[in-house]
């Protein structure tokens, strides 16, 4: 089954809200755990068990695990681990952009189902060029996995290069030409391509058509100030295949699972309301 298809039956079956489990320091000590291994591992294993079950997707931030090293990325694998036997689809955002065997590396890293990190999908950065790409886009192929390309972020940095005009400066936007791309990739899928995009929850309205046949990722719901009725606003007919995202939102719930379980489904009240 594609990326695209299992993305569209979980949200129906689940709800759109996407859960983010990003073990900032600052949220750590919220919880009242230490900063280090063991607190990341209680902080993380207790967020993923509690909201995974009840979650579409969930969307560990692999920078939050990375920083303790390896035992960082032990933990990291048990949540893949976790989020995946609790039925929910397993976003790894990691933004990597390379190229050649690098970029390459990267895909069977993240999709390849030998990896103790494989993942239903992860996010990728096409800013060295959308072909720097095909290596995820092929491994994603072989492996039914997904991709959400960063398109429009709703960083204030982000519109320096995702606003500016192609063609020297007579065509259309940079984040236009990346939907262009995933356009093609996506072209003909049914009922949803596995190629997506991530487009931020908070923007003033989108620089590109958002109707390119696949999935999509908001982040900046929640926390962030992006609300339901910015998902409408932004994404108007796509609002169905759009998976709004949050973390501090829900995890500064915790340490109690039930208040994390509570307000993911709440999350998800709100969208479908």
């Amino acid at each position: 089954m594609t990326f695209g298809r299992r993305f569209t039956e979980k949200l129906a079956e689940r709800g759109s809200f996407c859960a983010g489990i990003d073990p900032h320091g600052p949220l750590l000590e919220a919880w009242g755990l230490d900063d280090d291994v063991a607190g990341l591992e209680r902080f993380a294993l207790a967020a993923t068990e509690a909201v995974a079950p009840v979650c579409s997707m969930i969307k560990p931030q692999s920078a939050f695990y990375e920083r303790f090293g390896s035992r960082g990325v032990a933990v990291l694998e048990r949540v893949v681990e976790i989020g995946r036997q609790a039925g929910a689809l397993v976003l790894l955002d990691v933004k990597r952009g390379d190229i050649g065997s690098t970029s390459q590396a990267y895909a069977d890293a993240y999709l390849d189902p030998a990896s103790p990190l494989a993942c239903d999908a992860v996010t990728v950065s096409p800013y060295l060029g959308f072909g720097s790409l095909t290596p995820f886009v092929e491994t994603a192929r072989r492996h039914d996995a997904g991709l959400f390309v960063l398109v429009e972020t709703s960083n204030k940095e982000g519109p320096e290069v995702q606003h500016a005009r192609t063609d020297d400066g007579a065509g259309p936007t940079v984040a236009q030409r990346m939907t262009d791309h995933l356009r093609e990739l996506n072209a003909g899928a049914e009922p949803l391509g596995s190629f997506g995009a991530v487009v931020g929850a908070t923007l003033a309205s989108p620089a590109a058509d958002l109707a390119f046949n696949g999935p999509l990722l908001a982040p900046g719901f929640g926390a962030q100030g992006g609300t339901p009725a910015d998902i409408r606003r932004i994404f108007g007919a796509q609002a169905a295949h759009v998976a709004p995202s949050s973390s501090r939102e829900l995890l500064r719930r915790g340490p109690d699972p039930a208040a994390l379980r509570e307000a993911a489904l709440r999350a998800n009240d709100e969208l479908r309301a």
